[in-house]
């Protein structure tokens, strides 16, 4: 086996985070910075106290911080240890064994390795039903072994297991609560909740003179995007996230947003989901119509975002493992001859079926979305389709898509259309496909099947795509522990630490 833990290049790595984080904690920097940070995020409700595994961002943000996992991700989205201590992966990259560090539950009970198997067994099959729950299906067995080592066995190699792990729903929980870093409490309706940094010696570690000193309480909310930027404009937000294209023409508004909005370079799914085939929608090819009509370079030219490139697959041709893409045959046409294309399937289907082409488009709200929906309104009219805009609660034919890739692996964005999900089209040859390959071993072989399971997917049009998902945050300079990064997550215990 390898042992990543005592590769030179892995202990170096280790020695310049540890060297980083603490020039993070007594680094020069502006006055003022012991205080609080006050961090707002984006969203509906109050996703902080959440304790089940369907979490929303904010939801995902707290419980990466109160709950520990194996392994941890830093600001920029690198892999850290956390409680494993070190690892080591088999040269087949079947086998990933953990050597767990010391540390403690709340109530002082140490964290054993049984306890840590016996959670995450529990925690992937709780995950049944869920798209995170296919992405584990690699996963068949975890097991304690001596000591405080655990070993996890795959069915066949997954180069980004370790960021699967890292997912803050795989944070462990014991009767609720988690071993830290930091612990929550909830503030009363509309005011603040708190996150604190435990002190080093309750999670097990070496404890840290002056250590509340050294650091500060986060107080969180979750706001409406109009709210939350006009609580940061006016200064009393310091962090705001999970901002989208929805929000985003809200972020451009005023002095105080140059500078400040930070845009993460991230991959995932953005586009239209078709959840019905009845009717105009019930052949692939009007499905595909739809999907022609549509400039997607124009779609996003209004939002000045520089470098977003449009697409016309599910999975981007970036992504790691991915063989040859399928390219629509289309995609390289002209707007006017994709549009009289698509006009005359529409005008076809209208003769025969005998009534108006027309499709109902749930959109969540929002400036942004308001913009995207007259593109795609203007675009579709344009080939014959009344589009008709309903509320989130409204039966719907099309419904927006807008999520970020918890790892780079075309298993992913296929399982985003599984079946099982019951979320709109899909189709059981391309889950088959892809169920197939979990056993594969040979990555030639392996990135042919999913290539295949794209193909079906594609040809069933089951998804009109249109690029990569936007996210955005306000970030004051003063934010030193903040850096943009491809997942979206930003964990929050950096931040409580004191630069002085």
């Amino acid at each position: 086996m390898r042992d990543l833990g005592k590769q030179p290049t892995f202990r170096l790595f280790l020695v310049l985070w540890q060297l980083a984080f603490a020039l993070l904690l007594f680094s020069c920097a502006e006055s003022g910075q012991d205080g609080p940070i006050n961090v707002a995020f984006i969203g509906e409700g109050n996703g902080l106290s959440e304790k089940g595994l369907r979490l929303s961002f904010a939801g995902q943000h707290v419980r990466a911080a109160t709950s520990e996992g194996v392994v941890t991700l830093d600001p920029s989205g690198r892999i850290l240890p956390n409680l494993a201590e070190r690892w080591h992966v088999s040269p087949d990259g079947l086998f990933y064994t953990f050597k767990l560090r010391e540390a403690s539950w709340p109530d002082g009970e140490p964290i054993t390795a049984e306890e840590v198997s016996r959670i995450l067994d529990r925690t992937v099959d709780q995950l049944e039903g869920t798209s995170l729950g296919l992405d584990f299906d690699k996963l068949e067995e975890v097991r304690a072994m001596a000591g405080r080592v655990i070993e996890l066995r795959l069915s066949s190699p997954m180069p980004e297991f370790l960021r699967l792990l890292a997912q803050p729903e795989l944070g462990l929980m014991k009767n609720g609560n988690g071993s830290g870093p930091m612990t929550l409490a909830i503030g009363e309706e509309d005011d603040f909740s708190t996150l604190t940094a435990l002190p080093p010696e309750s999670r097990g570690l070496p404890a840290v003179r002056n250590w509340e000193g050294l650091t500060r309480p986060l107080n969180l909310r979750v706001l409406p995007a109009k709210a939350a930027v006009d609580d940061f404009s006016n200064g009393d937000i310091d962090l705001l996230l999970n901002g989208k294209l929805s929000d985003l023409p809200l972020a451009e508004l005023g002095p105080l947003s140059r500078g400040t909005i930070q845009i993460d370079p991230t991959q995932g799914i953005f586009g239209l989901a078709f959840l019905s085939a009845d009717g105009l929608l019930a052949d692939a090819a009007r499905r595909e119509a739809l999907s022609m009509a549509i400039d997607r370079e124009a779609l996003i030219q209004p939002f000045g975002l520089a470098g977003w490139q449009p697409m016309t697959t599910i999975v981007p041709a970036t992504v790691g493992e991915s063989a040859a893409n399928p390219i629509a045959i289309w995609s390289n046409q002209s707007m006017d001859v994709r549009r009289a294309t698509a006009s005359s399937r529409i005008a076809n289907w209208e003769r025969s079926a005998g009534e108006q082409a027309r499709v109902r488009l749930r959109l969540p709200p929002g400036p942004g979305n308001d913009q995207l929906f007259g593109q795609i309104r203007d675009a579709w009219s344009g080939i014959g389709v009344n589009t008709i805009r309903v509320a989130d609660d409204a039966p719907a034919d099309v419904e927006l898509r807008d999520r970020i890739a918890r790892y780079s692996s075309p298993r992913w964005f296929l399982n985003q259309f599984n079946c099982e999900l019951r979320n709109g089209l899909c189709s059981e040859a391309a889950d088959a496909l892809v169920k197939s390959s979990l056993e594969l071993r040979d990555p030639a072989a392996k990135r042919r099947v999913l290539a295949d399971a794209h193909a079906v997917l594609l040809a069933e049009q089951v998804f009109i795509p249109f690029g990569a998902p936007v996210r955005w945050s306000l970030v004051r300079g003063a934010i030193a522990a903040y850096e943009p990064n491809p997942w979206g997550i930003h964990p929050l215990f950096p931040l409580s630490q004191i630069p002085n």
